[in-house]
């Protein structure tokens, strides 16, 4: 509490905490993975359609840098998963929370990776027009704003203030937040 008799943080130990965040994180996780899961899938039956073979040899490379993109995004956001599966009940859950999170952000910037070739491929292959690559930098740039832009304001416009050295800050800024 502060001289005003605000809440600045919460009350918990490590583990609780470590707890809380690994719920908020599978949470966070499931949405991205869906979303990876159902483009991948997609992506893999691109190669078996009439067309594929008619393809520049570009927009052929194109499509497998996509896939292998999509594989890696599917691979980093299904780890916390499977780290949490491995390291469960032997009291690690702090450091496997941070360490799932790291994997996450790696996951979302593959994601943002492979939707931004999946991007390319597709409007090259349907509109075969140069204004392409604009296009596509304005959607980039929407994702930016979107997934980093405006929660790096919130997090800096929320956690500034009078209270912020009375407020519990993550020891790591790779940490989730609250």
């Amino acid at each position: 509490m502060t001289q005003e008799g605000r809440r600045t943080g919460r009350d918990e130990t490590e583990e609780e905490r470590a707890d809380r965040m690994w719920v908020e994180l599978i949470q966070e996780v499931r949405v991205a993975q869906t979303g990876v899961q159902i483009l991948f899938g997609f992506l893999l039956t691109v190669v078996f359609q009439p067309k594929y073979a008619t393809l520049p040899p570009l927009d052929q490379v194109i499509y497998i840098v996509t896939v292998v993109l999509g594989a890696c995004a599917t691979g980093a956001l299904i780890g916390p998963v499977s780290l949490h599966r491995l390291v469960a009940g032997r009291r690690v859950k702090p450091r496997a929370v941070r360490l799932a999170s790291r994997m996450t952000l790696v996951g979302l910037f593959l994601l943002l990776a492979t939707m931004t070739s999946s991007l390319v491929l597709i409007l090259r292959v349907a509109t075969h027009d140069p204004y392409v690559p604009y296009l596509v930098a304005g959607v980039v740039i929407w994702y930016l704003v979107c997934w980093y832009g405006l929660p790096l304001w919130a997090r800096r416009k929320h956690t500034s203030g009078p209270h912020e050295a009375t407020a519990r800050r993550p020891e790591r800024p790779d940490e989730p937040h609250e």
